[in-house]
């Protein structure tokens, strides 16, 4: 194996790493479709769609609990890589750069999704 294969495939294994949790790939969803979004919407949707619930019926508990995961842990994985930038100040969360070099793989993602309403959601 040659080195620029094995980085190839180190690459991809960080890509299905990052993509390996829903909580990362449901983050990036929200965020391909909306560009941008604050840390607030992005954990109201994401327990949304963890749990099969409308938005307005998610819980103060729920959320308090997918923050900590989100601030210590998904966001900043995801920022290491360069797919987002945040601002725990402001609280918001945009797509950076490297959103391009994972874009495809979330595609393929989405279309595996259990939830329905994910699959049916435009191409990114």
């Amino acid at each position: 194996m040659t080195y620029s294969d094995r980085a190839t495939a180190s690459r991809m294994e960080a890509a299905c790493d990052l993509l390996s949790k829903a909580e990362r790939r449901y983050l990036l969803y929200h965020l391909a479709d909306n560009h941008q979004a604050t840390l607030d919407d992005l954990l109201t949707q994401i327990v949304a769609w963890k749990r099969g619930e409308a938005v307005d019926t998610v819980d103060g508990d729920t959320r308090r609990q997918l923050y900590v995961s989100l601030v210590h842990n998904h966001l900043p994985r995801l920022a290491d890589y360069d797919i987002i930038e945040y601002d725990l100040r402001s609280g918001d969360i945009v797509l950076s750069e490297g959103f391009e070099d994972i874009k495809p793989l979330l595609e393929q993602f989405k279309q595996t999704e259990e939830i329905p309403e994910l699959r049916k959601q435009p191409t990114l």
